[in-house]
């Protein structure tokens, strides 16, 4: 492998990408000059360059590699996850929305201390700050991967390179740079997918039409059928309900916990609190709600027009993709490297690029605020001066990227599917029924922290059995007959009910105030 395999006008354009996200990092950092701007940006920013900058944060280069993956040895029936994202949106704008944009909470911890007390709000974020750094590292882990078999670099310099330069605008730039860079990188990576699905319609001689034929003559477009891993063959996906197969309604269903949790989320309400009035927020809202679908069927939509191309010319090394001698997630960098022409592929790296920066800044950035605002400062630190909570942030953020770029180097070279296991099983046992906890506190008067312990202790046993069932190491007439896919599912619906259990004898104090801490006990308080 030479040491960079790419053109000189794919050369330029990345200097030209990387290059203008550190100027931006550069520009803003005159501004942070208070924890309020560094985290917040001055609570400044229009609801449309927020909207897209959820949408970016959203995407990864998961988004950018394995939807299309999936889409060139599948079928699209896992956008049935992204069909309720409407409706989830909905319920974020005009349910949850409103706890935040009154100037008084700026994080979901913060609402979970004033509703159930520190010591709850403290292990949430302190589950939050772990489960990001493994994120982060697993998002620039992959994108380096990417970089290295487009440019044929060491992977250690690919690493310092994609998380060096996300690193110094994050951190030097703060909540601006994130949100304007944000803006930058989700119109790139939206670029690269429709330039990948423009090039191989230019490149087969059926063109566009002639592709979406064949691939919907065989499926491809399908929301029933679904690829059978034992056959190789795409069959009828079953629509049923089980906690043990795949089906459709079971896709559904855990869209809508994935979506509805993510109305809970730092990344999210970050974004919401620092918009200019609610108005703007809920334009937020509206722009990534509308505009997910779509992109993320996009980027599904540049692997069937890739399957299909194929199909059409065949390829030795592309079938075996197919047939699983190869990974299904190289089609998109052999597809850069072999058929896009230079310059485009400048481009279309640098989607690839902007999909990780985009969720790693906007991480970052989040980490550094829930360090500061709902662990060092009310249980270290509180007398402090505003001017000492900023640097404290500037430090949490650089040693986050620090991690960061740590825990890829550590992917690369110990035993990725462990680690990666490893993520889901901590995600699972420790914080798979945290959207339980935010809902039973939004929509109920009940409960505490002492039932709520009650709950989460209940919940991490019960997954951790199914974990340890899926595994292999319960005798199968021990094993619960549940999925791992469904464990989050289990647990949220599991917590709820055991914290309603548990509140019929932990009851909040006679004397606690709900006003705003719940859907009932909304005060006139106008939205800010």
């Amino acid at each position: 492998m030479g040491f960079i395999n790419l053109n000189l006008p794919d050369l330029i354009v990345l200097i030209v990408y990387f290059g203008a996200t550190l100027a931006l990092g550069a520009w803003f950092s005159r501004k942070n000059t208070n924890t309020e701007e560094y985290f917040l940006g001055g609570r400044s920013f229009p609801g449309w360059a927020l909207g897209l900058s959820l949408l970016g944060t959203s995407m990864s280069s998961v988004t950018f590699i394995a939807y299309p993956a999936d889409g060139f040895k599948t079928t699209l029936v896992r956008l049935a996850l992204v069909l309720m994202f409407p409706v989830a949106a909905a319920f974020g704008a005009y349910v949850v929305l409103p706890f935040f944009r009154r100037g008084t909470i700026t994080s979901p911890y913060e609402y979970l201390a004033r509703r159930y007390g520190r010591s709850i709000s403290s292990y949430a974020a302190m589950i939050f700050l772990l489960l990001q750094v493994i994120r982060v590292s697993s998002i620039l882990y992959l994108v380096s991967l990417i970089f290295q078999s487009v440019m044929g670099l060491p992977f250690l310099v690919c690493i310092l390179i994609a998380g060096g330069v996300t690193a110094l605008y994050t951190v030097g730039g703060g909540f601006d740079a994130v949100i304007w860079t944000d803006v930058l990188q989700t119109l790139t990576l939206v670029l690269g997918a429709l330039l990948m699905v423009g090039i191989v319609a230019f490149l087969a001689p059926e063109g566009l039409s002639g592709l979406i034929q064949v691939a919907y003559e065989h499926g491809k477009f399908s929301f029933s059928k679904d690829l059978n891993p034992v056959t190789g063959q795409i069959e009828p996906l079953a629509y049923g309900f089980s906690l043990q197969n795949k089906t459709f309604l079971m896709l559904f269903i855990v869209g809508i916990v994935q979506f509805l949790n993510g109305q809970f989320e730092q990344t999210s309400i970050q974004r919401w609190c620092s918009a200019k009035s609610a108005k703007e927020a809920r334009k937020a809202i509206a722009v990534v709600a509308l505009s997910s679908l779509p992109v993320w069927a996009g980027f599904m939509m540049v692997g069937t027009m890739l399957w299909a191309y194929f199909y059409l010319h065949p390829n030795p090394i592309v079938t075996e993709m197919l047939n699983g001698t190869r990974k299904a997630e190289e089609i998109v960098p052999y597809f850069i490297t072999h058929y896009v022409p230079a310059g485009l592929a400048g481009l279309i790296i640098a989607g690839a690029l902007a999909a990780a920066m985009s969720s790693l800044s906007s991480s970052i950035n989040a980490v550094g605020m829930v360090w500061v605002r709902d662990i060092y400062k009310p249980l270290f630190a509180n007398e402090k001066s505003d001017k000492h909570y900023l640097l404290v942030g500037f430090i949490a953020s650089a040693v986050v990227s620090l991690l960061m770029i740590a825990g890829a180097w550590l992917l690369y070279r110990a035993e990725v599917k462990t680690l990666n296991d490893l993520a889901i099983i901590l995600a699972n046992v420790c914080g798979g029924g945290m959207l339980a906890v935010f809902m039973f506190g939004v929509f109920t008067r009940r409960g505490n922290a002492k039932a709520i312990w009650v709950a989460l202790v209940v919940n991490a046993f019960v997954v951790s059995w199914i974990i340890m069932g899926t595994r292999g190491l319960l005798p199968e007439r021990f094993s619960l007959p549940i999925h791992i896919y469904y464990s989050s599912l289990v647990g949220n619906v599991l917590t709820f009910a055991i914290v309603w259990v548990a509140s019929l004898l932990f009851k909040p104090s006679p004397n606690k105030d709900f006003t705003n801490l719940t859907f009932w006990d909304q005060d006139k308080t106008p939205l800010v």
